[in-house]
């Protein structure tokens, strides 16, 4: 935790085992069904086990350790001595990619859900994990923090998608990785207009295919692929050294 708080660029009290640089009193924004979702303690509960596995392989057909397997790749942790995982929810990505760094190494999970990151902390804590409570539109660390920087599965749920993006580049180191797992609208006309309009009812922003791709390399990232999955895309890139 310490070594988190020597990250931080604003300060930060101890809160439910994490550190909160928001304060007790800011709430979450939460203007849409599926944010509100988000910050239910009963969703945060179930989250993990139930709800976050099978809808992303209804939406995609990959298990959850396949998507761990290939974020723990992509992400190249082996060689990764810090990690920062954004709109982290419970740790259910946090926690094993934490594993798979080296000793010593430092994985921080990111959340403004306070019951997403107690569950968190209950869960997915381990000698490498630590997490922070904050606006992940304004990232509280400094310019090239982080060797890994990861999302999955948030991005179509966050205000000012496009600027959260921008700010996990920001504090990409020179060299280092990041990886989205994020909403695609690429299928038939019939299947992509039942998604948009399900979409729009519920909260969740449909991106295209050039959506990250163009924003990643418009960034000055190299290296930038992108694998679709019926209704997801997982888009990687490296920030140049």
């Amino acid at each position: 935790m310490e070594l988190t708080r020597r990250l931080l660029t604003k300060p930060a009290v101890v809160r439910h085992g994490y550190l909160d640089v928001l304060g007790e009193s800011t709430a979450a924004p939460a203007p849409t069904f599926a944010q509100r979702a988000m910050n239910s303690p009963f969703v945060a509960t179930v989250y993990e086990g139930l709800w976050r596995p099978t809808s992303f392989f209804v939406a995609s057909g990959v298990t959850t350790r396949a998507e761990e397997r290939r974020a723990a790749d992509a992400l190249r942790l082996r060689s990764a001595k810090t990690l920062l995982d954004v709109a982290c929810g419970p740790g259910n990505f946090t926690g094993p990619l934490a594993e798979r760094l080296s000793t010593g190494s430092l994985a921080v999970g990111f959340d403004i859900s306070e019951p997403m990151l107690k569950r968190a902390v209950a869960d997915n804590s381990g000698p490498r994990t630590c997490y922070v409570r904050g606006d992940a539109r304004d990232l509280p660390f400094g310019e090239e923090t982080f060797d890994a920087v990861c999302c999955f599965g948030a991005l179509y749920l966050i205000p000012e998608p496009y600027r959260v993006a921008r700010e996990m580049i920001r504090v990409l180191r020179p060299g280092g990785r990041i990886a989205i797992l994020t909403s695609y609208a690429g299928q038939p006309p019939p299947i992509n207009f039942a998604l948009h309009t399900t979409a729009r009812l519920i909260g969740l922003t449909m991106f295209d295919r050039r959506a990250f791709v163009d924003l990643f390399t418009e960034a000055g990232l190299v290296d930038v692929e992108q694998q679709t999955q019926r209704a997801l895309q997982f888009v990687t890139a490296t920030k140049p050294g």
